[in-house]
């Protein structure tokens, strides 16, 4: 599977995934749950430096995913930025249920968005 492919399976993957918005961790663990369900491989807090650690990592696609429930739209953003530092991080994706504005890039990598709420809907 190419790595947009990767990147595209993970989306729908989440996106269709009814997953809790009242736990962060419980939220993580059902993403974890969708990924493993739909034959995509990944890892947890793979740390890219002491100070950053995305919540999964897909190898094959060099994707950085965090996953945010309840935080501040900067310090989403100051995290974002910092995981689009790093060389291994090809493209990242927020999976969140705050309604932030995000460009569609950060530092020239594909940034992706998935409003947990949707599924919901």
């Amino acid at each position: 599977m190419t790595a947009l492919a990767t990147i595209a399976a993970a989306r729908g993957a989440i996106a269709k995934a009814r997953i809790d918005l009242s736990d962060e961790k419980e939220a993580q663990r059902q993403i974890g749950e969708a990924l493993t369900s739909a034959g995509i491989e990944f890892r947890r807090e793979v740390p890219l430096s002491r100070r950053d650690r995305p919540d999964f990592f897909l190898d094959a696609a060099g994707l950085a995913i965090e996953v945010k429930l309840r935080a501040g739209k900067m310090d989403i953003w100051r995290q974002l930025s910092r995981y689009a530092e790093h060389d291994r991080v090809l493209a990242l994706m927020l999976v969140s249920n705050t309604s932030v504005a995000l460009p569609s890039e950060i530092a020239g990598k594909p940034l992706y968005f998935i409003s947990l709420g949707r599924a919901w809907l």
